[in-house]
C-alpha cells in the first residue's frame, strides 16, 4: 500500500538479500526507504537522494572557496597546484560515497560498486597529483616536512587512503586473495566504517590547512568558513549511512 507520497508504507521484499524486508533501506535517520535508490531511477539520483544534494553543496563550496582563493591571491606557483588538486579530489571522492549508499538490490550494488570504484581510482589521481607537487615543490626550494599539524595529517591521510583504495581494489576485483568471495563479503564493513572515519580525518586535515603559513599569508581561507563546508557534508552523508550495510 503506497501513502500519498508514493513511497510504499512498507518496503518491499527484497529477493536479492533473503527476503528481507527493508533489509539495506533503513538510514541512520529517517524512515525506510527514505535514502534507497528506486528500481527504475538511473544512478546518478543517487548524489542527490534525501540529504546527499547536501553533501554535494558542501563539495562545492570547498572546490569554489579554494580555486576562488588561490586564483585571485595569485601568483600561481607549483604549489598552487596542491590546494587545487586536493579539493577536486575530494569532490570526487564525494561523488564516490554518494552513488553507492543508497543501493540495496544485488544488481543496483553491483553497477554502483564499479562507479564507486572508477570515482575512486579518479580521485586517487588527482590526490597523487597534489601529492607530487607539493613534494617536488619542498625538493626544489628544500623545503622542510612535517612543519606543521597538516603536514603530520596529510602524510597519515595519504597512507590510510592508499590502504582504504588497495583493500577495497581488491576486495571487489581479486576476492581469492582474502580466501574467496564470500570472506571478502565479511570484511566490507569494515573498509566502509574505516572510508566513514577516513572522510572525518580528511576534514580535519582539510580544516588544518587553514592555520598554515601558505594560507595565513596567501591564500586567507577562512577557519570557521571551512568548518561549516564540513559540517555541512557530514549532514549530508551520514543520515545516508545504511546500518544494515554496517553489521547493525
Amino acid at each position: 500500500m503506497a501513502s500519498a507520497t508514493g513511497i510504499p508504507q512498507h518496503p518491499p521484499i527484497n529477493p536479492d538479500d533473503g527476503g528481507q524486508q527493508g533489509d539495506d533501506l533503513e538510514p541512520l535517520l529517517g524512515r525506510p526507504g527514505d535514502a534507497s535508490q528506486r528500481d527504475d531511477a538511473p544512478i546518478i539520483k543517487n548524489l542527490i537522494i534525501g540529504t546527499g544534494v547536501i553533501a554535494e553543496a558542501a563539495g562545492v563550496l570547498l572546490v569554489a572557496s579554494v580555486w576562488a582563493a588561490v586564483f585571485l591571491n595569485g601568483p600561481l606557483i607549483l604549489f598552487s597546484v596542491h590546494p587545487l588538486a586536493q579539493s577536486v579530489g575530494i569532490l570526487v571522492l564525494i561523488q564516490s560515497i554518494l552513488v553507492l549508499q543508497p543501493t540495496h538490490t544485488g544488481a543496483q550494488k553491483q553497477v554502483g560498486q564499479k562507479v564507486h570504484a572508477g570515482l575512486n581510482f579518479l580521485a586517487f589521481v588527482i590526490f597523487a597529483i597534489g601529492v607530487v607537487s607539493i613534494e617536488v615543490n619542498k625538493f626544489i626550494n628544500n623545503g622542510v616536512h612535517f612543519h606543521s599539524v597538516h603536514g603530520f595529517l596529510g602524510v597519515i591521510a595519504a597512507f590510510w587512503l592508499l590502504a582504504q583504495y588497495v583493500i577495497g581494489f581488491t576486495m571487489f576485483g581479486v576476492p581469492k586473495l582474502y580466501g574467496g568471495e564470500a570472506n571478502a563479503k565479511k570484511i566490507w564493513k569494515y573498509h566502509r566504517m574505516s572510508g566513514y572515519v577516513l572522510l572525518l580525518f580528511l576534514a580535519a586535515t582539510v580544516i588544518s590547512a587553514t592555520q598554515t603559513d601558505y594560507n595565513l599569508d596567501v591564500l586567507g581561507i577562512k577557519l570557521w568558513a571551512t568548518v561549516i563546508i564540513f559540517v555541512l557534508l557530514i549532514v549530508g552523508v551520514f543520515p545516508r549511512i545504511k546500518k544494515q550495510k554496517l553489521g547493525f
